[in-house]
């Protein structure tokens, strides 16, 4: 099934509309859904063609070009004799358009293009050259797309590749939100399909693989605690995909996951010099596998000291806990230790996703509150604060508290979070402060009654359901 991508559709179809040439470079994780993206753009045009590169040899993938435009050309010579050269591709393309000029632009979606880097070094120039001599001056839209971030970058992006300056346009594609996520789950309670998003995060590949199951229990026994899965590897994979030796981001990774989050609590985990230590999560974090936290009340994030570190994944997550370190005991087909350390520790994970949905629904409710410049954690040496959110041009701020228990909240929590909030040093004095309540088991009457006195934001089940 295709889900969202609502913003990203409507970005191409303006492209495409344009009638110009375009260069579009579209990069993102593994299986968050780039290819379907492609395809539900393209959809039936015949003004379009897709290709998938695959690691093969420049002539095999040459020929392969060949037999597809041909194909699409009604030219059988064409998928007979191919394409002696990549010059020789772009060349027919601009014949073809002499013989049978194209009404729209003419699609072209060459997926996996990191691929054709690794069999053939110099694509990359070869197509700086054929948009340059040739695509540019056509009603063509080229799209390059691959799962490989760094290649991607060092190909298409980055100011030394060949093809720098080239791009019209580029969309790093994300994950999807919880609201997106949750419509693979239509029929399943709230807390069900908070269980299985907390465990696939919003990576479309991981939800389809997990939606069709009833029980989450079932799910992870047939498609990640099985060795033969897909998914069972999927944490390695990821890294042999964007590095040479993943041994040590391995480590680093791992750390991560087990609640080392500070720097000085990674360096004791893995044993790693802090100088060597940052050129790793710089890596990391340039791949988007983790993410540096800082206080949202930060005003210069970058130089805070109170970085904290996350796995930006909730998969590669859960991956790490229940996977990973079980690997030989599940590929023996023993899933007991696993199922056990997932049993103890998956709530605290679910909670986790939680806060993120919370913050989540502020972003997409700011008119409930006021409009957000930053939206994070807040925390000090002893307390912390779930979800803050600051408007410093209004001198505005928001605090959020988030329950996921099977009981109702009462006002102890509100009083509670208002206690920290005296604790947080932010803003000019007469700041005008929110605050928000986020609980999976609803509130009692008393402070719902409060609540709407006093200007508190509730936030149950039933609320978070507003907009998708």
């Amino acid at each position: 099934m295709f889900v969202g991508r609502t913003q990203e559709l409507k970005a191409m179809r303006h492209l495409h509309q344009r009638g110009q040439p375009e260069l579009l470079i579209l990069y993102g994780k593994r299986r968050v859904g780039k290819t379907a993206l492609i395809r539900e753009f393209i959809g039936h045009s015949p003004q379009a063609m897709y290709f998938l590169a695959q690691r093969r040899t420049e002539r095999e993938t040459l020929r392969a070009l060949a037999r597809a435009t041909g194909e699409l050309w009604e030219d059988p010579l064409l998928e007979k004799t191919g394409y002696p050269s990549w010059p020789d591709f772009f060349d027919r393309i601009h014949r073809q358009y002499q013989i049978r000029p194209w009404e729209t632009p003419w699609i072209l979606a060459i997926d996996e293009f990191p691929y054709l880097a690794e069999s053939s070094p110099g694509v990359s120039s070869f197509f700086q050259a054929g948009w340059d001599q040739i695509l540019s001056q056509l009603p063509v839209f080229l799209i390059l797309c691959g799962s490989s971030m760094a290649r991607m970058e060092s190909e298409t992006l980055a100011y030394k590749a060949p093809l720098y300056g080239r791009r019209t346009a580029q969309i790093l594609l994300e994950p999807l939100t919880f609201l997106e996520a949750r419509q693979f789950f239509p029929d399943a309670s709230f807390a069900k399909a908070m269980e299985f998003i907390s465990a696939a995060g919003g990576t479309p590949g991981y939800l389809s693989r997990l939606a069709p199951y009833a029980d989450l229990h079932q799910a992870l026994q047939a498609e990640v605690f099985s060795p033969e899965t897909m998914l069972f590897r999927e944490g390695e994979f990821l890294l042999v995909e964007e590095l040479r030796e993943p041994r040590t981001y391995f480590s680093i990774l791992q750390a991560i996951a087990h609640h080392c989050h500070k720097l000085s609590e990674i360096i004791n985990e893995t044993g790693l010099a802090k100088s060597a230590l940052h050129v790793y999560l710089h890596t990391l974090e340039s791949l988007r596998l983790i993410a540096r936290e800082v206080p949202a009340t930060e005003k210069w994030p970058d130089r805070s000291r109170q970085g904290r570190y996350t796995l930006a994944d909730p998969f590669l997550e859960f991956w790490f806990q229940f996977v990973f370190p079980f690997t030989s005991s599940l590929t023996l087909g023993n899933t007991r230790p696993a199922f056990a350390a997932f049993n103890q520790g998956f709530p605290t994970l679910v909670a986790k996703q939680y806060e993120r949905l919370a913050r989540e629904w502020v972003l997409a409710h700011q008119d409930a509150a006021f409009s957000v410049d930053r939206i994070g954690r807040w925390w000090d040496r002893n307390e912390e604060i779930d979800v803050v959110a600051v408007n410093e041009a209004e001198n505005r701020i928001l605090f959020g508290e988030v329950k996921w228990t099977e009981r109702r909240v009462g006002s102890g929590l509100l009083e509670e979070l208002k206690r920290k909030a005296t604790l947080v040093s932010w803003g000019q004095p007469g700041r005008q402060e929110t605050y928000c309540l986020f609980s999976k088991s609803g509130f009692i009457p008393a402070l719902e009654e409060r609540a709407q006195r006093e200007g508190v934001l509730l936030v149950a089940e039933d609320r978070l359901a507003l907009r998708g």
